[in-house]
């Protein structure tokens, strides 16, 4: 069974940008910058038949001009116990529009609908014990300060990722173009 999930990946320079937050941080699995993607849908573990009828309705995506992303600032998910640092992606309505499609089309494959909200970003460690949320408070502070980052997206990648705790490698499977 395939792990999947649709995306928009990140340009190469957008992905070097966000590398400079890499490091500095005890008990951060930091992702690769190749890896760094913001995540649609995740469709999770399933069979191939389920996997093939999903991209057969991903070819039924409504057309859509080129998506402007813009990535502004540093979070943490997790709060007292925090499990990833990411970059904030600023959740506009034309992006908020394409990610509820990914669930309408998930959910027509016979997907479980999406129990958590949907919170834009670039995953970029992933946290274990050893990162006290007195340690990732002081890493944010202390993190550059950097204009918002912006690019052009232009279709949707499918991703397939190998099993384990998450963060890569990512293997693009398919792209759908937006027109």
């Amino acid at each position: 069974m395939p792990r999947l999930f649709t995306g928009l990946a990140l340009p190469p320079e957008v992905a070097a940008a966000l590398s400079a937050h890499r490091g500095g941080l005890a008990g951060a699995r930091w992702i690769e910058p190749r890896d760094y993607h913001v995540t649609l849908r995740f469709l999770g573990d399933v069979e191939r038949t389920v996997a093939e009828d999903f991209l057969d309705l991903l070819g039924e995506m409504r057309q859509r001009g080129p998506l402007t992303v813009t990535l502004d600032g540093l979070g943490v998910f997790g709060g007292d116990k925090p499990r990833a640092l990411y970059a904030a992606v600023h959740p506009g309505p034309d992006l908020l529009d394409l990610q509820a499609e990914q669930e309408r089309l998930a959910r027509r494959a016979g997907l479980a609908p999406e129990t958590r909200r949907f919170t834009p970003h670039v995953t970029l460690a992933r946290l274990r014990r050893e990162a006290s949320p007195e340690a990732v408070a002081m890493a944010l502070s202390q993190a550059p300060v950097s204009p918002p980052l912006s690019f052009t997206a232009e279709r949707v990648t499918v991703f397939s990722a190998r099993e384990s705790t998450g963060g890569g490698p990512y293997l693009a499977e398919a792209e759908v173009p937006f027109a």
